[in-house]
């Protein structure tokens, strides 16, 4: 009898979590003005909202936090997470910083000038929003498949080389790097493959440009390269890592992700020149060189956790149980974003709640209905989160609209799972009962989905 799939941990301590009434939560909604974002945690039964900073540490990790060393300038802590970088990632210089958008700020701070277009694979919302903060232009180059929810194409998160070059041919002299961002979160955490990678490489060295990979999920991404590219197959997950990353120049992680830890970040990169350039806005924004918004314990929890989440068994036991919330939601007939992604399964909205007005934000209405149902809190990754144009200020609807259901890594059990997968088939079951969506009262001129103010329509 071949033997089922087992989770490769176990439980070592538990934090309860608390139930509520349906009555509850309509109320709770109501008073966070339709805001996911502005529910308390205790009001949230299954938290699927991020799986940043929402994962469980290892023993080895929380062992690692008591030998932190905050020291204010040079800490042994900073320089154990120098070598993990190096190590794994292959990077000669980098500096820490609080999360990844802080990370963003730093080096685009350095990069980034009004009128510049950056061109990538699906900015996601602080990416981009760094961008036009700065008054320069993201460029969309991802493939075409990723927008069809039903096509079966195993990366795509890949940008498509043709409309790259066609960014570049336009406007190389506007362009100071290209972005790849790995996996490909707002297109349905989806991956990029290896060779993708070495063809945006080829572009870049043609256009002298440099590549920067937006890496908070890189571990995820090298998982599918092994699973769904044949010629990887036999390496290991470090093999593939290593691959990836020689054909980038720099990086930003939000470590919060593939790192296993509660808050940190940085930025790796290979030139000396770009380090000491952004060392003077890291020291502005974050904190000196050497701990850049982190604790020593922190940087050690970070050194331990890129080793674990380049393992084989981490990853394989976490993506498993991704796949799992999808397969489910796809018995029970619900439109999801295929194949799976790695960290969140995404719901497509528009396929969901066929024939509502995009001027209703669907996906935010369906996010919304999913937590009156069953206390499961996920997020829009659609036109509220699309921002408004820059110039127009109108409204911008992106091709697609999902609601991300991420699930933080080695937190929850195969019966949230299961709970989480009930409660969306019963909205789906009544969805034709839901036709009306929601209107925005109040919004913040820039990355507005955090703290938006809505009302039902």
């Amino acid at each position: 009898m071949k033997l089922p799939f087992a989770e490769s941990f176990r439980i070592k301590m538990v934090e309860p979590i608390k139930k509520s009434t349906k009555e509850d939560r309509l109320k709770w909604i109501k008073e966070a003005k339709y805001n996911l974002f502005n529910l308390k945690s205790e009001q949230v039964f299954v938290d699927m909202l991020t799986d940043s900073g929402t994962g469980a540490m290892s023993d080895r990790q929380w062992s690692e936090m008591m030998l932190g060393d905050e020291s204010y300038a040079g800490a042994s802590s900073y320089y154990k997470m120098k070598a993990a970088i190096k190590n794994i990632l292959g990077f000669d210089f980098f500096l820490p910083t609080h999360q990844g958008r802080a990370a963003e700020n730093v080096l685009f701070s350095v990069l980034v000038k009004e009128g510049n277009i950056v061109p990538g694979n699906s900015h996601f919302d602080t990416t981009k929003g760094h961008i036009e903060f700065r008054k320069a232009t993201a460029v969309d180059c991802t493939i075409d498949e990723a927008f069809d929810t039903t096509v079966q194409h195993p990366f795509k998160g890949n940008v498509d080389i043709n409309k790259l070059e066609n960014v570049l041919k336009a406007d190389a002299d506007k362009v100071p790097f290209i972005i790849v961002t790995v996996t490909n979160n707002t297109a349905g955490g989806q991956p990029v493959s290896l060779q993708n990678l070495r063809d945006v490489r080829a572009v870049a060295d043609k256009y002298n440009k440099m590549v920067i990979y937006d890496s908070a999920r890189f571990a995820e991404n090298a998982y599918f390269i092994k699973e769904r590219e044949a010629e990887f197959a036999n390496l290991s997950i470090k093999e593939i890592v290593e691959l990836m990353f020689v054909n980038a120049d720099a990086m930003t992680m939000s470590a919060k992700k593939d790192a296993i830890i509660n808050m940190g970040g940085f930025i790796a990169m290979r030139e000396e020149k770009l380090f000491q350039e952004a060392s003077v806005f890291n020291i502005i924004f974050e904190g000196y060189i050497t701990y850049g918004g982190m604790s020593g314990r922190d940087m050690n929890a970070l050194a331990q956790g890129l080793d674990e989440g380049t393992q084989y068994d981490t990853l394989d036991t976490r993506i498993k149980q991704v796949a799992l919330l999808g397969q489910k939601l796809i018995d029970y007939g619900v439109p999801v974003q295929e194949p799976f992604g790695g960290h969140a399964i995404f719901i497509d909205a528009k396929r969901f709640l066929e024939g509502m007005p995009k001027e209703e934000f669907l996906a935010q209405t369906l996010a919304i209905e999913i937590y009156i149902e069953g206390g499961v809190r996920g997020v829009e990754i659609g036109a509220i989160l699309a921002d408004r144009d820059p110039e127009t200020r109108e409204n911008r609807f992106p091709k697609l609209e999902l609601v991300r259901l991420a699930i933080p890594r080695r937190t929850y059990t195969d019966n949230h799972i299961n709970y989480t997968a009930a409660a969306i088939a019963n909205v789906f079951n009544r969805r034709k009962e839901i036709t009306r969506g929601v209107k925005i009262l109040k919004e913040a001129p820039i990355m507005r989905h955090f703290t938006v103010e809505l009302e039902r329509l």
